[in-house]
Order: structure tokens, then sequence, then C-alpha cells
């Protein structure tokens, strides 16, 4: 009689992969006390820090795919890292006393356009539905990313204005968070009127089947 075969481990939940997403969270109160000051050291190292933070999350999400690590709890703090680290940045940014500074209601577009995106996704997820992230989502996060080191530099630095360029790469990433945004809204009313009208033909093919019987 042959033995059954052992269940696959499950990985553990803090793991490496998991907790380089926590040390992603652990880096913001270092970055945000950083910002409080305004001259050109802390503003460097805010952005060491920051490039740090960016190579965790790239090195977190390999690690879980090439050793098998991937988890729930995974799947929810790597992106919840993310926008900690990138709306507290982008934060800090618009309230500190340097000039210039990043515009508050681009900001506020963007902080709003990740409130809106995530709450889709609950609603998606309560009516069984998997709203991936989309190329144009990855996109949006990629140019805030670029952005952000150049506005956390920001001053002048072998005659290049930093503040400059980086507000560049924020105005596409602002576009692509409203495009993005519009694209996650669109897909999930088509999911859900594809699904209500699948729903209407099997009852109409239900009761059609149940008429034919009766006579």
């Amino acid at each position: 009689m042959s033995e059954a075969a052992p269940a696959p481990r499950r990985p553990r939940l803090l793991n490496t992969p998991n907790v380089l997403s926590l040390s992603r969270v652990a880096i913001t109160p270092l970055l945000i006390w950083l910002l409080l000051y305004p001259g050109k050291v802390a503003s460097a190292v805010a952005a060491v820090a920051f490039i740090i933070a960016c190579v965790s999350d790239w090195l977190d999400g390999y690690l879980a795919r090439k050793q098998g690590l991937v988890t729930n709890l995974g799947k929810f703090l790597d992106p919840l890292a993310d926008k900690i680290l990138v709306l507290s940045a982008l934060i800090m940014l618009c309230a500190m006393a340097r000039e210039p500074r990043v515009p508050a209601w681009i900001v506020a577009v963007i902080a709003s356009r990740e409130v809106a995106v995530t709450g889709l996704r609950a609603i998606a997820r309560d009516e069984g539905i998997v709203l991936g992230a989309e190329t144009l989502g990855k996109a949006k996060m990629t140019f805030e990313i670029v952005a952000l080191v150049p506005l956390l530099l920001h001053y002048r630095y072998l005659d290049v204005d930093f503040h400059a360029a980086g507000m560049v790469f924020l105005w596409v990433a602002l576009g692509l968070a409203l495009w993005s945004g519009a694209t996650y809204h669109i897909r999930l009313a088509r999911l859900l009127r594809n699904r209500d009208v699948t729903a209407l033909r099997a009852q109409g093919d239900g009761a059609t089947v149940s008429s034919g019987a009766r006579q």
C-alpha cells in the first residue's frame, strides 16, 4: 500500500520577501524625518534611502518568484508598502518649506486615484472578481519612482535642475494615474455587466428547459 504524498509546505509568512516589504514601511519614517530638513545633505540622504527602498521592492519580487515564496500576506504587503513610501514622500515634498515645491493638487489627485483603485479592488474581490494590476498601473508607479529621486535631490548638481527634471516625470505619472484609474473603473464595469448578462441568459435557458419539460 503506497504512502500518501506529503502535502507541499506553505511558505512562512515572515519570509525574506515579506521582511523586505516591511523594511520599506520602516524606511518611510526615516524618509519623513530627513525631509523635515531642507538642506542639500538631508535631501541627498533622503534620495539614497528612497533608492535603497526601491531596490528592496525589486528584490522582494524577484526572491518571491524565484524561491516560490509567494504568500497572500506578501501580495497585500508589497503594494501597500509601495503606496505608503511613495505617497509619504510626495506629501512631504509638497509640504516642505523649500521652493519650488511639488503642487499639492497633483499629490491629492494621485492619492485619490490610489484610494479609488484600492476600493475598486475590494469591491471586485467581494464580487468574486480578480482585478489584477495592469500595464498602465505599473508604468504609473515606474514614473513616480523615477520622478521622486530627482525631486528628493531637489537642488542643482553639475548645473542640472533636479526639481525641474523630476516634475517632468511627475507630470507623466499624473497622466498615467488618471488614465489607469479610468481604465480600472471601465474594466470592472464591463466585467460586472458581462457576468450579469451571463447570469440572466443562464436563468432564461433554465426557464426554457423547465417549460419544455412540463409540455
